[in-house]
């Protein structure tokens, strides 16, 4: 821990004083980023058929019921705070760079419709090929009801896909030897390529979405840890080096498989974790999903735009619909946030050239409060469904010793 602290000073000094530094900076994150990805699919994969059984009915419903709820708050809490601290006052649009967000207009928006039908792989192999989250879940439950099935004809293949599980974790393990190099890398890149300038300009946007998302993790989350019997703060201890490689790398995708490890060895069942994390990468957003609503909020302040309470209610309801498609698409955040800003019909589209500058510093929080979210809603759905060993949980979490636990 303290030689990734020393590491993070290090490379932001460099990214700061050397800014030629910054391409080099980027080719190391994205190389330490890519070798995380190239074992997402088949380890999402093979968790998925090796943990399945007959709940996946209930499981998944449940994580579907707790996903909504969830990500509602967050976006209600995110319209609370962007209404009572207005970051968008005293911000001028004048130098607004249309030709900025031409791209991101020209688009035909997101599609609640189209993300549905997304779901549903045309090319399984496609899907693989593209590390495409959602569609590997579909395949993977329905791969793992068919092989369920075959009953023990099915056992041969079962042991199989055990073997070549532990080896994908044994790569995992590999790659994580050079975490601190890939995910401060990816600090260096920001600090080079946009300077503290940025920081300076819209630095009220960035101080309270980042206050929005501490809200949402130690009160909200808090409490609903609380409300099922664990404590947040030592799931974060327990998570802290899984955290700062998110920091760094403003990437919830990067520790993907580490906390799915994780999760299992603190004694939640395969099942559950090879369900509930992968289908919270695309529904249970709630980084994203505060993102967007104090975003639509900000820009609407803006350009002195008033809001009335029937319009904000109808960003809570359109946001509920396209901030669930927002990881299976490139450049998500900007196209759903269009999207929204299109149906709304009141806060110029435009206005998004206002948040490319600063987008990437605070990708950290929302990439952290995804991941955060996801966890949470992990050890939830698994406490509910009595599948997590409470006596393995406490000893490997809260380092309490096994033998001395009742519970």
């Amino acid at each position: 821990m303290k030689y990734f602290k020393v590491l993070y000073i290090q490379v932001i000094i460099v990214g700061w004083l050397f800014p030629p530094f910054a391409p080099t900076a980027k080719l190391i994150s994205d190389m330490f980023i890519n070798m995380i990805r190239m074992v997402i699919a088949p380890v999402i994969f093979f968790t998925i058929v090796l943990g399945i059984a007959g709940a996946v009915g209930r499981v998944g419903g449940k994580g579907l019921l707790y996903f909504e709820v969830v990500t509602t708050l967050a976006i209600i809490i995110g319209l609370v705070v962007a209404n009572l601290i207005k970051p968008g006052i005293g911000v001028t649009h004048n130098s607004i760079n249309a030709a900025n967000v031409k791209v991101i207009t020209d688009t035909k928006g997101f599609d609640w419709a189209d993300f549905v039908l997304h779901i549903v792989p045309a090319n399984i192999a496609d899907a693989f090929a593209k590390g495409d989250i959602i569609q590997i879940l579909f395949f993977g439950v329905l791969f793992s009801l068919g092989l369920k099935q075959l009953g023990s004809y099915g056992d041969t293949l079962k042991i199989t896909f055990e073997k070549l599980s532990k080896v994908l974790f044994n790569i995992l393990k590999i790659v994580m030897k050079v975490s601190p190099l890939g995910a401060f890398g990816g600090m260096a890149y920001t600090i080079g390529k946009f300077g503290f300038t940025t920081l300076v300009v819209l630095g009220k946007l960035m101080l309270t979405f980042y206050i929005t998302s501490l809200l949402f993790i130690f009160v909200v989350l808090n409490l609903v840890t609380r409300l099922y019997g664990f404590s947040l703060w030592k799931l974060l201890g327990y998570i802290k080096a899984e955290l700062l490689i998110v920091l760094g790398s403003s990437s919830s995708e990067s520790v993907l498989p580490n906390i799915m490890a994780k999760l299992e060895k603190a004694g939640c069942e395969r099942s559950v974790v090879g369900l509930i994390i992968p289908a919270g990468y695309s529904f249970n957003l709630d980084g994203t999903s505060i993102y967007l609503s104090l975003s639509v909020i900000f820009l609407a302040q803006v350009f002195n735009v008033p809001l009335t309470l029937g319009q904000e209610l109808s960003v809570i309801g359109i946001l509920l619909l396209t901030s669930k498609g927002a990881a299976g698409i490139t450049g998500s955040g900007f196209l759903v946030l269009a999207s929204t800003l299109t149906a709304l019909k009141v806060v110029p589209v435009e206005g998004l050239a206002l948040l490319i500058g600063v987008d990437r510093f605070m990708s950290e929080a929302r990439a952290l409060t995804n991941m955060i979210g996801n966890t949470v809603a992990t050890i939830v759905i698994a406490r509910s469904e009595n599948a997590v060993d409470m006596v393995q949980y406490k000893a490997v979490v809260e380092k309490r010793n096994a033998n001395a636990e009742g519970t």
